[in-house]
Order: structure tokens, then sequence, then C-alpha cells
């Protein structure tokens, strides 16, 4: 007999919804997982029992309440926990760091509006790296994240905690973002699907400055299905948002619909760094060209978006956010190896240097718009590697080092970053060792309706979701 947490998360909303399910019972089942594991794969910083229980219990209310449940919203009594960048009113928000330790927001970030007004259940915060800027998950306030098919190698980052609790079954879904892969390169290690969806598609509002549009939420889920649902709850513009994603029809729906057929581009030459591909990440890439062939779809090689002259304007755009983040003077030593080589970099550019490198981001990207328009989605690996061992990226003795081996480990999820298109990675792959691989497929600007259509007819070719790691 299943348990709550083999459920999909619209499976829990429509046990919920039928008052088959108690949400109280749900986040119950939940937080005694949580209480177990979670330390294990280090999944979350922050538990938020009393909130949670408090929730479940409002969401429990409004559904006996209702003359017909079934017009509750889709995700409504479902847990869903939060990166521990995103602010939530009272919670703390430790950003990764020892220098955050005791900051606690007084309001929500509105994604958490979005979430809270949706009927979901908030569990807590989820693990992630000092102020997101790695991509493996290991910091000095929390364990590292830990991908729960292997625990001895990382679960990614940086919202490496989120993918960690959905992989390991102490949430059905989790909200995550994204600023050069963080919500695809962890669903990818932990055999997840992960979303980056449009510029401007979800607000990074009230705090954030939206200096470079490569910062983005989106949703790390175990199918398809379960992610649309959740992009539905944390999509929509907010006044005053810089970027502005035009409107879609529900994200939900279009995961039901056929793609027609497509034609599709497919490239699997590293971007950000020069590196040699896993035989199991090349294998996952064929795979997948071949199953889109198989469904009928056109697909065919295309060039690469940009060369390296671009990850150099990248880089300098990366390294001003770090030294943007406002850090007390008499914290900075608090800060890892990392953080402080990447803030000094920072510091180091001018005002005319980061404009410059802003504006050579927006021409490479829209020259690269204009050459594949034709293609309705483009096919890459997600990372280079396999999952690593837990601490095998990380260099607190060369800073410089670190961030090299990180971009040889991730050298296509940060494109679509700077071209601000959706990418989606589908864990449509395993290697030989039993680990998951993903594929990343990205879609023109606000297409992410017909993304999801696609990456939905992959999983009805190739289920995955009933594939779970040891601890479930």
């Amino acid at each position: 007999m299943a348990e709550l947490h083999d459920l999909t998360a619209l499976e829990l909303a429509e046990g919920i919804r039928r008052r088959e399910i108690s949400p109280v019972e749900v986040t119950e089942h939940y937080l005694d997982r949580i209480s177990r594991w979670s330390d294990r794969y280090g999944a979350y910083v922050t538990v938020t029992a009393d909130l949670a229980r408090a929730q479940a219990h409002e969401a429990e209310q409004a559904v006996l309440r209702a003359a017909d449940p079934g017009e509750l919203p889709p995700l409504h009594g479902v847990p869903v926990p939060v990166k521990d960048l995103t602010n939530v009113a009272g919670v703390p928000c430790r950003l990764g760091s020892a220098a955050f330790v005791d900051f606690v927001p007084h309001f929500d970030d509105h994604v958490v509006t979005r979430i809270r007004a949706s009927g979901a259940v908030l569990l807590g915060k989820t693990n992630t790296p000092e102020f997101g800027l790695s991509c493996y998950t290991e910091s000095d306030v929390a364990p590292p994240a830990r991908t729960p098919w292997d625990p001895t190698r990382s679960a990614g980052g940086s919202s490496g905690g989120a993918a960690a609790a959905v992989a390991a079954g102490l949430a059905p879904v989790a909200q995550g973002n994204d600023g050069g892969g963080s919500v695809r390169i962890p669903a990818s290690a932990c055999g997840l699907v992960g979303l980056k969806p449009t510029r401007g598609r979800i607000s990074n509002g009230p705090l954030a400055a939206d200096y470079t549009g490569l910062v983005c939420h989106g949703p790390l889920a175990r199918t398809v299905r379960d992610a649309a649902a959740l992009l539905d709850v944390m999509a929509g513009p907010m006044p005053g948002d810089p970027y502005w994603a035009p409107p879609c029809g529900s994200f939900l729906a279009a995961a039901g619909r056929e793609p027609g057929r497509l034609r599709i581009g497919r490239f699997c030459t590293p971007v950000v760094a020069p590196t040699e591909l896993h035989p199991a990440c090349l294998r996952a890439y064929e795979a997948a060209s071949e199953l889109l062939a198989e469904l009928g779809h056109e697909v065919e090689d295309c060039a690469p978006p940009f060369g390296p002259e671009v990850v150099g304007q990248f880089e300098t755009v990366w390294a001003v956010g770090a030294a943007l983040v406002p850090v007390e003077t008499d914290r900075e030593s608090q800060l890892l190896p990392l953080t402080r080589w990447l803030r000094d970099r920072g510091r180091k550019a001018s005002g005319v240097e980061y404009g410059l490198a802003l504006g050579e981001m927006q021409r490479a990207a829209r020259r690269w718009l204009v050459e594949s328009r034709s293609y309705d989605a483009i096919l890459t690996p997600t990372l280079a590697q396999p999952p690593v061992g837990v601490g095998e990226l990380r260099d607190d003795a060369d800073p410089a080092r670190d961030f090299e081996n990180q971009k040889r480990f991730t050298p296509f999820t940060s494109v679509y970053n700077v071209t601000g298109q959706p990418a989606i990675t589908l864990p449509l792959h395993w290697s030989e060792e039993g680990l998951p691989i993903g594929v990343m497929l990205a879609g023109r600007p606000a297409e992410e309706e017909l993304l999801l259509s696609l990456a939905a007819q992959l999983e009805a070719a190739r289920p995955w979701h009933t594939r779970k790691p040891a601890c479930w």
C-alpha cells in the first residue's frame, strides 16, 4: 500500500479535495520524515513545524467549509518548502552564511506570498550554499546537501537542499531559484524535474534588485505535471518588477497537451569551459535525441550560442553580484574563501566594466535568440559529469581553482540565464552505477507551455517517477 510520500503533489492535492486525505495528516507525515532523514541528506536548515501545523489546520478547515472542494487551488494543503535565499516573514533566512545566522526578515518575498495564497503548507527552509554562489551545497551553517541516490555524492547547488528534500521524500515539490543553473543542476543530480522559467515569469520582489536578469525562481518536482502546477502557483509579475513575461494560460493544462511535431536543435559542445563530457552524460544526450526522433520530432545539430568571450563577461557580473550582498564589515571574515574571492574580484571591477559586461551579455543573447528562433527547443546535456563526491569541487585553499571546477561541471546551464529562455532538466537516464543523469531542453522566451508539453511527452514515453532511492 502506498505511503503518503509515494504520492505526487497533485495526487496528494486530489486526495485532500476529495476529503480522503487530511492536510494535517500529510504535514505530520512529512515532518516525521524530515526529523529522521533531513540531516543525513542536508535537506533543511530550518523546519517551521508550528507554522506548518497551523497552515495545515487552516487548509483542512477550508476543505471542510467548501461547498465544492474541487474548486480549491490545485496544490491546496500540499507541503512546499522554500529555499533559504528566499524571505519568509518571521523565519530565519541565513543565506547559507555564518554572517547571517541571526537574520530574520519581517516580510515575505512575493513568491512566498503567492505560495501562501495557494493554500500550500510551508514546511521550512531548504539548504543552500553561501549566497547561492556555488553549484554544490556545502556551507558553515548546515550539513552538506547529498543526493539520496548516493549519499557520498553532492546534491548540487544552489538549490541542493530543495532537491535533496524532494528526492528523499521529505517534500512533494519545492521552490528553488536559479541564477546560473541552481534549479537544474541539483535536479539533475537528484533525479528530478527542474525548471528555470522565462525571465520575468516569477517576481523576484520586493527586495531583490534585478540588476542582471539572471536569477529567477523555479520548481523542483518528481513529475512534469507537479512542476507545472507549482509554476502556476508561483508565476506572475508584481508592480515594480523590471522584467515582465507575457501572460500564459495554465502550465498544468499545457503539460496535458500533445506538443505536435517540433524542430529541435541540439549541441553537446561545452560552452562555459572546455571540458570532457562523461560517457554517461553523452549517452543520456544521445538517448534523448533518439527518443525525440522516435516521437516524430525533427532533431538536428546546431552551433552553441556563444563562445568564451561571453563567459568572461558573465564572470564579471557574477562577481559583482557577490560583492553587492550587504555584509557588515566585522562579519566579512566569517565568509567562505570562495565568497571572499568573488567579492574581491567584484569590487575590483569598475562601473564601466560592469556595464560593458552586461551589455555584451545582452548582445550575445540577442544574436542567439535570432539565430535559434527556427527551433522549437534546444537539447543539451544538463551537466558534464554525473553527481560528484561531496567536497570534490570545493577548494578553500584555491578559490580560483574551485570556480574553474564548477565551470567544468556545469558548462551548459548558465547559457539560459544569460538569454532569459526557459530551460528544463529531465531525469531520462541513469548511469550504470545507478546515478541520475539529466538532459536539458530550452525553449523560446515565454514558451514554457510548449516546453512543458514536450517534457510531459518524454516522461510518458520513458516514465521515471516510480524510481526511488533506497531511503524511500
